[in-house]
C-alpha cells in the first residue's frame, strides 16, 4: 500500500491555537493516492456484511459516498442541524476545541441494519461517537468504523472500540 501519510498536509493553529489540522484536500486531490485510499477501505470492509455506510458531514460524505459506491451499498448523510430537509433525530457531543450537534434523518436506518461509519478523521472520538448513538438510536448496529487519519494520542479508535465499533485507520499523525 501506498505512503497516504504522504498526500495529508497539517496546517498548524487552524481552526485555533494548538491545533494541528490534516487536511486531506490535498489527497483528494491526486486521483492516485484518493483512489487507492477508497480501495483500501473498501477493501478492508468487502467481506463484512453491511446493509449502509454512514458519513458524517462533510469530509466524511466524500470518503463513505465513494467507499458506499465501492461496496454497492447505500449512503446515509449525517449532518450539522439544520441541513436535513425531513424528521431528523439530534445528538449533542463535545469536540477537541468545543461542541456541536449532529443529525440524521429518522428513517434513514431501519432497525437491524449493518451500519459501517466513515470519515475523514478521528481524533477524541467525539463526533464518530455521537453518530453512533444516532444510528443505535434508530436500531442500526454498527459495528464497524473506517477513518482516513487517526490522531492515536486523543484516543479516539480506543473509544469507539471500548463501545462495541471495530475501528480502523489507514494512517496515523502523532501529535494534534
Amino acid at each position: 500500500m501506498m505512503d497516504l501519510s504522504a498526500y495529508i498536509r497539517t496546517i498548524a493553529d487552524y481552526p485555533k491555537a494548538g491545533i494541528q489540522f490534516r487536511d486531506i484536500t490535498t489527497l483528494l486531490q491526486d486521483a492516485t493516492a484518493f483512489n487507492a485510499a477508497i480501495d483500501v477501505l473498501a477493501l478492508h470492509y468487502a467481506d463484512v456484511a453491511l446493509d449502509k455506510v454512514v458519513g458524517i458531514e462533510a469530509r466524511g460524505f466524500i470518503i463513505g459516498a465513494a467507499v458506499a459506491s465501492k461496496l454497492q451499498l447505500g449512503f446515509v448523510p449525517v449532518r450539522k442541524p439544520g441541513k436535513l430537509p425531513a424528521a431528523t433525530i439530534s445528538q449533542r457531543y463535545t469536540l477537541e476545541y468545543g461542541e456541536d450537534a449532529l443529525q440524521l434523518h429518522a428513517d434513514a436506518i431501519t432497525a437491524g441494519e449493518r451500519v459501517l461509519l466513515v470519515d475523514d478523521l478521528i481524533a477524541t472520538g467525539g463526533t464518530a461517537q455521537a453518530a453512533v448513538a444516532l444510528i443505535r438510536q434508530l436500531g442500526g448496529v454498527v459495528a464497524h468504523a473506517g477513518f482516513v487519519i487517526d490522531l492515536p494520542d486523543l484516543g479516539g479508535l480506543q473509544h469507539l472500540q471500548a463501545n462495541g465499533v471495530q475501528a480502523f485507520a489507514l494512517c496515523q499523525f502523532e501529535g494534534h
